[in-house]
C-alpha cells in the first residue's frame, strides 16, 4: 500500500481534523459555532472552509493542478483576509494538513517506508503555502484600495456639503472627483 491509498482510505477523518484545527484559530465563541453549525447559508465561513479543504485534498492527493487549487484557496484566504488575520495566521491553514497526516499515518509511514512518498506531499503542501500567501497579499491589497477609494469619496462629498468645491468642468473634458477636489478649493 503506498501514502497516497492511505490518505485515500483516511481522507474523511483528515479533512476533519484539519477542519478543526483551522477552526480552532478563531476565538472560542467563533470556533464553536463554526464546528457546530453546519448550514450553508447560517454558517457561510464554516461551510466555505469545511467545502474548499476537501477538494484541495483531493488535489494533493491526485496531484496538484493550478487551475483547479487556485479557486480554493483563494475561497479560504478571502475569508481569512477579510477577518484581519495576521499573513501567518491566514496561510498557516495550509500548513496544519501537514501536521494532521503525520498524526494519522506517521505509525504506518513508518512501517511502510514511505517517507519519500510523505517528503513529496509535503513539497506540494509548502508550494500551497506560498500560493497562498501571494493569493492573501492581493486581497489585502484589495482590501486597503477600496478602503482608501471610500476615504476619498468621504472627503470629496463632505468637502460638496461643506460648499468648499466649485464645479468646474473642461470643454473637453469630464474630471474625476480628485481634480475637481485639488483645482476648485475655495479659500
Amino acid at each position: 500500500m503506498n501514502l497516497k491509498d492511505l490518505l485515500l482510505e483516511k481522507k474523511s477523518v483528515i479533512v476533519k481534523k484539519w477542519f478543526g484545527l483551522i477552526i480552532d484559530n478563531y476565538p472560542a465563541d467563533s470556533s464553536n459555532f463554526l464546528k457546530k453549525q453546519k448550514n450553508r447559508f447560517s454558517n457561510p465561513v464554516g461551510y466555505t472552509i469545511s467545502e474548499s479543504i476537501d477538494s484541495l485534498f483531493d488535489e494533493i492527493v491526485h496531484g496538484v493542478d493550478s487551475e483547479k487549487v487556485f479557486p480554493l484557496l483563494n475561497d479560504v484566504i478571502k475569508i481569512m483576509a477579510v477577518q484581519d488575520f495576521f499573513p501567518s495566521k491566514a496561510v498557516s491553514f495550509v500548513f496544519l494538513l501537514k501536521q494532521v497526516i503525520r498524526e494519522e499515518l506517521g505509525n504506518d509511514i513508518k512501517k511502510k517506508q514511505l517517507l519519500d512518498e510523505l517528503v513529496s506531499y509535503e513539497s506540494q503542501i509548502d508550494d500551497l503555502a506560498l500560493l497562498s500567501f501571494d493569493i492573501y497579499m492581493k486581497c489585502r491589497e484589495r482590501i486597503y484600495e477600496i478602503k482608501a477609494d471610500e476615504v476619498r469619496r468621504m472627503t470629496f462629498r463632505l468637502l460638496q456639503r461643506a460648499n468648499l468645491i466649485c464645479e468646474i468642468q473642461d470643454q473637453d473634458k469630464d474630471p474625476g472627483p480628485e481634480t475637481v477636489l485639488t483645482q476648485n478649493i475655495k479659500g
